[in-house]
């Protein structure tokens, strides 16, 4: 059984028909899904469909590319991530690809999702994205090992996922690994170990293959699971195994999603 460790359901090409995504998930044996907050605004919508469904989990964070909204202290976070259905810090990070001015202030944004995380006890969800000097080294700063989390829609080299891995997080793969183009990305997923590896979808972003440019939902998550398992030479019930057991540990769930029912 699968689960999608990032995706964003309160996304109005889901939120719109969330019954039947949800009766797609559970046609594909894709047992719960995490939806990743990216702004304080939308929030309570994230917070809302986890506590309406229970495959359904939350975060609670402030994506760097929202350089507009209004400002906000660690003490919200940590208040707002006081929820049982609320299980991660994020999505939080540096992003460089969009943001052409000073980012500085991502990089304070950034600090105070690794402290308020390192306050509450859960775990980080970092983005990315032509920054992984920087994030890396604000990681290391911050002491964001202690929190632990996932460097989420993986795409840089080998050498960023090690740092990222000695760090204590996990490496979680999208639908980009399945991408023809993407052969540097496959050869990182292959050294990758299933131990420290997670699957998402980042719905309704970056369908996999062979839906690439349609509206992407978290049944598909099995196609990237496919994926890493042919990389990896082994069955794909091992790479959902393995992938749950990591989901399960890292969100520390133990008792809530361990039945493979949902």
């Amino acid at each position: 059984m699968l689960i999608d460790s990032h995706c964003h359901l309160n996304f109005p090409e889901l939120a719109e028909r969330i019954e039947p995504v949800l009766e797609a998930m559970r046609g594909n044996g894709v047992t719960h899904a995490l939806c990743v907050s990216v702004t304080l605004q939308e929030f309570p919508e994230v917070r809302a469909l986890a506590e309406r469904y229970p495959q359904i989990l939350g975060s609670v964070g402030v994506h760097p590319d929202y350089p507009d909204v209004p400002e906000f202290s660690g003490e919200d976070l940590v208040s707002l991530s006081d929820h049982p259905r609320i299980v991660a810090i994020g999505e939080t990070g540096l992003d460089y690809l969009r943001i052409k001015r000073d980012c500085e202030w991502q990089r304070e944004r950034f600090r105070t999702h690794i402290r308020a995380a390192r306050r509450c006890g859960k775990p980080l969800i970092i983005h990315m994205r032509e920054a992984a000097a920087d994030t890396l080294r604000i990681m290391r700063e911050e002491g964001a090992g202690e929190a632990g989390g996932v460097m989420h829609c993986f795409t840089e080299t080998w050498e960023v996922a090690q740092a990222a891995m000695e760090l204590g997080f996990y490496i979680s793969f999208s639908g980009i690994v399945t991408f023809k183009n993407a052969q540097a990305l496959k050869e990182v997923a292959r050294q990758v170990p299933l131990g420290r590896m997670l699957i998402e979808t980042d719905a309704p972003y970056l369908a996999p293959m062979p839906y690439r440019g349609e509206i992407n939902e978290p049944a598909l998550v099995k196609h990237v699971a496919e994926e890493i398992a042919r990389l990896h030479g082994v069955p794909v019930e091992r790479v959902a195994a393995a992938t749950r057991e990591n989901f399960i540990d890292l969100f520390k769930l133990k008792g809530v999603v361990s039945d493979a029912s949902g």
